[in-house]
């Protein structure tokens, strides 16, 4: 059973509450961070960017202008659930930046002054992509490309939802090159620092998404063949709190019976697991990642494990007592 604690995590309206939260620190993001820097990021946020630079016309509108007809799309195409938490999330924003445009936070905005524009950069791209990695965690996107890179993956399920994200950023990128050129002196001036910028931002947002996405379902998968089973079983269970499942099977070159124990294990637990099995003899293991893992497996309880000490205790304490007979 998952524990109770969690359970308000998976309640739609918290999470509703989430994303809203998630869209407002976006749109602050933007405004302390990318508006002023003169770089796009990319994808449709980048073209509402860079519209907003040339034509001044908000972000906050070209948002809802172009997300609004996507999210339908998205509705009838792909995920009514996706689509309308998208949905939510680009109007939460839109609102959000709006409503920023009106406040005076000068005192607040990080402004590089074109030096160093490497590390408002960095931050709005880490601030993304831990934002991009809870949204799409909670069946939600930020819309734009991403609703596009949901059709793609859906028409092709082998095409990674962030790399295909960061193509579609990859070209829009390019245009930057042109939109934060200068003219002076009637000479038009191109600059590459914009286009670095925004890959750079893209990359960064993808790269923390696409981890953070995998963070939660990564583990390690042990196969353990040992003559120690019951033994490396117990201890797996009283030092990591894990179960295992192991079945029986035969060398084929030595024809021995042996056992096979199946173990799944997260990242941190691994030299736990490793110190286990360097006790015994006769025992060999290989592990190797496992991206996603499917289903509700709570941790052995301290209290589930003292219960079945005690019961192989007294097992074995009545079989003493038979073999006494």
């Amino acid at each position: 059973m998952e524990p109770t604690s969690r359970k308000w995590l998976e309640h739609p309206v918290t999470q509703y509450a989430i994303i809203i939260l998630l869209a407002v620190a976006m749109a602050l993001t933007y405004h302390l961070f990318i508006v002023p820097n003169r770089f796009a990021p990319a994808g449709f946020n980048g073209l509402a960017t860079m519209i907003q630079y040339k034509f001044h016309f908000s972000i906050g509108y070209f948002m809802l202008l172009i997300n609004v007809p996507l999210c339908v799309f998205s509705f009838f195409s792909t995920d009514k659930r996706f689509a309308v938490r998208t949905f939510v999330y680009v109007v939460a924003y839109s609102a959000s930046y709006l409503v920023l445009q009106q406040m005076d936070l000068r005192g607040i905005i990080y402004d590089a002054k074109g030096v160093d524009t490497i590390f408002p950069c960095l931050l709005a791209g880490m601030i993304s992509g831990g934002a991009y990695g809870l949204i799409y965690q909670m069946n939600g996107s930020s819309g734009g490309t991403d609703i596009i890179a949901k059709f793609t993956t859906k028409v092709n399920p082998r095409l990674n939802f962030f790399w295909v994200n960061f193509s579609l950023n990859a070209v829009v990128a390019v245009l930057s090159y042109f939109v934060y050129a200068e003219e002076v002196d009637g000479v038009m001036y191109y600059d590459l620092k914009p286009v670095c910028l925004c890959l750079l931002y893209s990359f960064i947002s993808s790269f923390i998404g696409s981890k953070m996405m995998a963070g939660a379902k990564y583990a390690i998968h042990a196969v353990i063949i040992t003559t120690h089973a019951e033994e490396i079983e117990k201890e797996i269970l009283e030092k990591i709190h894990h179960s295992a499942t192991h079945f029986a099977a035969t060398g084929s070159y030595s024809h021995a019976e042996k056992d096979v124990i199946l173990c799944v294990v997260n990242r941190n637990q691994v030299m736990d697991l490793k110190n286990i099995l360097k006790k015994y003899d006769n025992t060999f293991s290989f592990m190797e990642p496992v991206t996603e893992t499917v289903g509700k497996f709570a941790r052995v309880k301290s209290s589930t494990i003292r219960e079945l000490t005690k019961e192989e205790k007294e097992k074995k304490d009545s079989e003493d007592t038979s073999q006494d007979k």
